[in-house]
């Protein structure tokens, strides 16, 4: 494998997943609640819709990496969904542990954590695929995991578990206005008649 190519790979792909973060973060209001906003950009300023922020361009650019360099698909496929939830797991720890202690969500400390852990990700997904590990025998789990992520991406935007981790802090409300709900059921083919 071109270890070195590939370790170029992940250091641009820090700053590339964080920068589609950023614009993802914007998307929904940019094209005013359109279906392509719920599925990529945050609906709310919920814990959930910020990891959404991040795993997907983290996975994106895991496409990117999969086309560019010479991977052992098996073991690569199994280190970046662990990737994808040690982001998931990482951004939930830091946020609601440094908020026990200061009682409310502080905006650069957001900001940093949420860097901070997305270089994680990558570091580990990237040790993990130079390691010697034999990881190849949990690529069916790791299938199954991000079948399961990818079944959880598309869920519960709109249709938020009752937990603080989908509650939007700034109107106390989960997933998406009910009129933009409404709009995502008729595209999706749903039906819209129960509140979200």
């Amino acid at each position: 494998m071109e270890y070195k190519k590939f370790k170029r790979l992940e250091i641009i792909g820090i700053f590339v997943c964080y920068i589609l973060a950023i614009l993802l973060h914007f998307l929904y209001k940019w094209i005013n609640g359109n279906v392509w906003g719920i599925i990529f950009g945050s609906v709310n300023e919920s814990v959930w819709e910020h990891i959404k922020l991040f795993t997907m361009p983290y996975l994106f650019w895991a496409f990117i990496e999969l086309a560019i360099v010479r991977i052992p698909l098996k073991k690569f496929v199994v280190s970046k969904v662990i990737g994808v939830y040690f982001i998931i797991f990482s951004i939930i720890t830091y946020f609601y542990t440094y908020t026990f202690f200061t009682g409310k969500a502080i905006m650069i400390v957001d900001i940093i954590c949420s860097l901070v852990c997305l270089m994680l990700s990558f570091f580990a997904s990237y040790k993990l695929i130079i390691s010697e590990l034999n990881m190849e025998k949990w690529y069916s789990a790791a299938l199954c995991a991000l079948t399961l992520f990818v079944i959880m991406y598309l869920s519960f935007t709109i249709y938020p578990p009752k937990i603080d981790l989908f509650k939007d802090p700034v109107t106390n409300s989960y997933g998406l206005s009910f009129n933009t709900y409404k709009q995502a059921m008729k595209y999706f083919g749903g039906i819209y008649a129960i509140n979200p």
